[in-house]
């Protein structure tokens, strides 16, 4: 009997558990690479704010969500697909320096893993798609949605990320940009709600970004990316940050309609973050310090959205 055609035909088990592991290994890194490509936690946590902007336009023109379910899918598969194509073709773009920093190098764009043609076209049509399908919901919901990825792939990654540390206060116009296009996919009359959605999202961004700026400082330097810690230092980085965040105290007042709940804790998530902002004057570790207003900043933005459709059930 000839052993090798038992061990290694085409119908041995040990043969086709090996083929499986390795096909399903190559089809699980292909996914992780797509969700690397598209900066699926990007996508994910606009979507939340994207929602938010959904649910609180149906609040206040008195809508019910089973009756504009499709204007809802519309709003939020446009903002998914509008938003992962800015992130496709961010990496595109960002493709020469991404091996340069620890959080970027392992994409698809560095690795090799995706051609660069396919993730141009991705990018392009994953774009093209959401803007339809945001046009199909309401004409400013695509123009909002057309603004945002234009501010971020051209004002933003193609012209300022690269020349001036402004390019944190240009790109926080594209990141509020999902409440906007959310709200006006089911009233495309925006009103005051939905300008404060928006400023809370644009004013929230800097606080964030330059305390990640703050921690990754050495890596943007080594990139040649002028953000605000690396061209003026983080004792100014601090005062800026302090600014934005005191600015964003007000803003839950204009929210008030909420009810008392939502006025309550955004108040003190809003003062507990000024006060953590302000110790950062006086704590002699800066990094520590920014990595515990990054955290801050993320758990205030989640809590605040999601507070505003859990008090409007």
């Amino acid at each position: 009997m000839d052993n090798s055609r038992i061990i290694n035909g085409p119908t041995s088990p040990v043969f086709e558990t090996t083929t499986c592991t390795e096909r399903d290994l190559q089809s699980t890194s292909l996914w992780n690479d797509f969700l690397s490509l598209v900066k699926i936690g990007i996508v994910n946590s606009n979507l939340i704010t994207a929602f938010t902007g959904i649910w609180l336009a149906l609040y206040f023109t008195n809508q019910n969500f089973i009756d504009s379910i499709d204007k809802v899918l519309l709003g939020m598969l446009g903002n998914a697909f509008v938003i992962a194509g800015g992130c496709v073709l961010n990496n595109y773009i960002d493709r020469d320096i991404d091996h340069i920093m620890e959080r970027t190098k392992t994409r698809p764009t560095v690795t090799g893993s995706i051609s660069l043609i396919k993730i141009l076209l991705i990018g392009l049509a994953f774009s093209l798609l959401g803007l339809i399908l945001l046009l199909c919901a309401s004409i400013p919901a695509a123009v909002y949605g057309f603004l945002g990825l234009f501010t971020y792939v051209v004002l933003y990654t193609l012209w300022t990320k690269r020349r001036h540390p402004i390019n944190t206060i240009v790109g926080s116009f594209s990141g509020a940009a999902p409440p906007l296009i959310g709200w006006a996919a089911i009233d495309p009359n925006l009103s005051i709600e939905a300008i404060i959605l928006f400023l809370i999202m644009f004013i929230w961004q800097p606080p964030h970004f330059y305390a990640l700026a703050m921690k990754k400082c050495e890596e943007y330097r080594k990139a040649g990316i002028p953000m605000l810690p690396v061209v003026r230092g983080f004792a100014v980085t601090k005062k800026h940050i302090v600014v934005f965040v005191a600015a964003l105290l007000p803003l839950p007042f204009f929210l008030a309609s909420l009810g008392t709940v939502f006025l309550t804790v955004s108040i003190l998530l809003s003062v507990g973050w000024f006060i953590l902002g302000l110790y950062g004057f006086i704590m002699k570790d800066d990094l520590k310090w920014a990595k515990w207003m990054f955290i801050y900043s993320l758990n205030y933005l989640t809590i605040i959205f999601v507070l505003m459709v859990i008090v409007t059930i």
